[in-house]
């Protein structure tokens, strides 16, 4: 469970990024969670974006994504966008785990 620090600093981050993922007529999917996995593996912090056509809420995608994949934090849900957050497996692409880390002490 992230700390409201951890939250702000987590979306402080993610404020310049540009979402990695889009939801969208597809919907909620294998091809989703496996995309939101492999981003999240090698960035540790990814935004997802939900089109227009998409028939699921914020809610509902961050709800579908966190019980898809263990670990997955929600850092922020804001208008059509979600933003996920998950400590990587591999040692080498933890970058932004060691300072949230940090903050939770």
């Amino acid at each position: 469970m992230l700390t409201g620090k951890q939250k702000h600093f987590l979306r402080s981050r993610a404020m310049t990024m540009k979402p990695l993922v889009n939801v969208g007529k597809n919907g909620l999917s294998d091809h989703l969670v496996q995309s939101v996995a492999d981003a999240v593996e090698s960035r540790e912090l990814v935004k997802v974006s939900l089109l227009q056509t998409s028939d699921y809420g914020p809610k509902e995608v961050g709800a579908y994504l966190q019980q898809a994949l263990p670990g997955l934090e929600i850092a922020q849900t804001i208008g059509r966008m979600v933003v996920v957050y998950k400590v990587a497996a591999n040692a080498d692409n933890r970058h932004l785990s060691e300072q949230v880390d940090e903050l939770g002490r």
